[in-house]
């Protein structure tokens, strides 16, 4: 009897390593076609998915920031940071929660596929955006207000003193720190999709959080959860730590705004930076490097098959 002919594009077993680029482009399309779907069919839900991925970006700062606290080299301050800051992707990853610089990433493919339309495609990125923010004040909220070993010293001093660093920076550093965060991170993102076994994906999804905590660069969502604990808790700033707050420096008084050393001023750059290094140096790379032919004999065979 005649063996099938194999298409390696198409057919895979479990021996044949990752995905190829096609197959992974096409599986971000379809997964971005999915999340508009939810957000039109069932956008509590989505919103949901959104305010899950904020909190647990958020339980990632506030581990990272209670085990850096106190390490006097930087180095091994940054790296003890990532360490422990990489589960967070892996969470919501695996159990298919939202973060919006995902969503960027993954949305821009779905356009390019014609999966979704442009329109479509800032709507679910507003709304992931709205999700992923209100589950990360929810959860530095709750941990202000609960207080506890964070208003000890050391603590306080530590997360006053990391947001001042975001917050104080210059607006073209903090953007263009956004863009390298994300190129670390969406490419993890790619290889998730890529990989096969749950071990691999959850190898290749702590390498994206770990690689931009510890270099040190700008993630929108994890920003919110970092200023925002020290900005929540700075009325009490000075009785915890005995130290006064000025006008610069590590004891910077921090605030909401679009200034120097205020919270929008931080998200709407790193934002912005984030959009472009996930969209256009990972996501439409590789949708340019994957085989356009071979992307349409998926597709058809795909709706054969269906």
């Amino acid at each position: 009897m005649e063996k099938e002919k194999v298409n390696p594009v198409i057919n895979h077993s479990p021996d044949m390593g990752p995905y190829s680029m096609e197959e992974t482009m096409y599986r971000a399309a379809q997964l971005s076609k999915d999340k508009w779907k939810m957000l039109k069919n069932r956008p509590l839900s989505f919103l949901l998915h959104a305010f899950a991925g904020g909190a647990i970006v958020a339980f990632g700062a506030t581990l990272s920031l209670s085990v850096s606290a106190g390490i006097p080299i930087p180095g091994l301050q940054n790296l003890v940071m990532g360490l422990v800051f990489g589960f967070s992707l892996v969470v919501i990853m695996m159990t298919g929660m939202s973060l919006i610089t995902a969503e960027m990433a993954l949305g821009i493919i779905g356009v390019f596929h014609k999966k979704i339309t442009i329109v479509q495609y800032i709507l679910f990125v507003i709304a992931g955006y709205i999700g992923n923010a209100l589950g990360s004040l929810s959860f530095m909220s709750l941990l202000a207000f609960a207080g506890g070993p964070f208003e000890k010293s050391i603590y306080a001093l530590r997360a006053h003193a990391l947001a001042v660093s975001k917050t104080g920076m210059d607006g073209l550093s903090i953007f263009l720190l956004g863009i390298l965060c994300t190129w670390f991170l969406q490419t993890a993102m790619f290889m998730y999709l890529k990989a096969r076994s749950d071990v691999g994906k959850m190898a290749v999804a702590y390498y994206g959080p770990f690689a931009f905590v510890g270099s040190m660069t700008e993630h929108a969502i994890a920003n919110i959860g970092f200023i925002a604990l020290p900005l929540l808790m700075q009325s009490d700033f000075t009785a915890l730590t005995g130290a006064p707050l000025t006008d610069s420096g590590s004891t910077a008084l921090l605030h909401w705004g679009f200034g120097q050393y205020g919270w929008a001023y931080n998200q709407v750059l790193t934002l912005m930076g984030n959009f472009i290094g996930g969209v256009l140096f990972v996501a439409t790379v590789f949708h340019f490097v994957s085989n356009p032919r071979k992307v349409m004999l998926l597709y058809r065979v795909k709706q054969k098959r269906s």
